[in-house]
């Protein structure tokens, strides 16, 4: 579901990049920055219509909201019988480095485009932050 979510947004890339009157020309970085926010804005939105979304036994995705030129995923872990803190010790590394192969492997055109993916899980219990990740361009290249 998601997938075709990020498919559908890139296909409004393309279409809102080939609509606009600066397509002959390059961007300047305001006006790439301005488009960009534009994006974030679109995917956030357009995501949020099929959330809450089940991801496994154990994930939520409960919410993305748009910051600028980041698009912010939010989750909701069920960890029981875990605590947090034992979360937070044993699994943030191998969270972290999932967390990018993936957002690398499936979302190149945001990361070309200078779109940040920032990931916040929170705890189903104690709606606590467990995990915060922010996947940039430069990220996949140390992996």
């Amino acid at each position: 579901m998601i997938n075709k979510l990020l498919l559908t947004l890139l296909l409004a890339l393309n279409v809102f990049a080939s609509n606009t009157k600066m397509q002959s020309r390059e961007l300047s970085t305001k006006d790439m920055k301005s488009q960009n926010k534009e994006i974030v804005k679109l995917a956030a939105a357009a995501m949020n219509k099929s959330l809450p979304q089940t991801i496994d036994k154990y994930t939520t995705l409960k919410t993305v909201k748009a910051d600028k030129d980041t698009i912010v995923y939010i989750y909701e872990l069920n960890i029981a019988p875990k605590t947090d803190a034992t979360v937070k010790k044993e699994d943030y590394t191998r969270m972290k480095k999932a967390i990018t192969r993936g957002t690398c492997a499936s979302s190149k055109r945001f990361l070309e485009s200078n779109i940040a993916l920032r990931y916040i899980y929170t705890s189903k219990s104690s709606k606590k932050e467990l995990f915060r990740f922010e996947v940039k361009q430069e990220s996949c290249s140390k992996i």
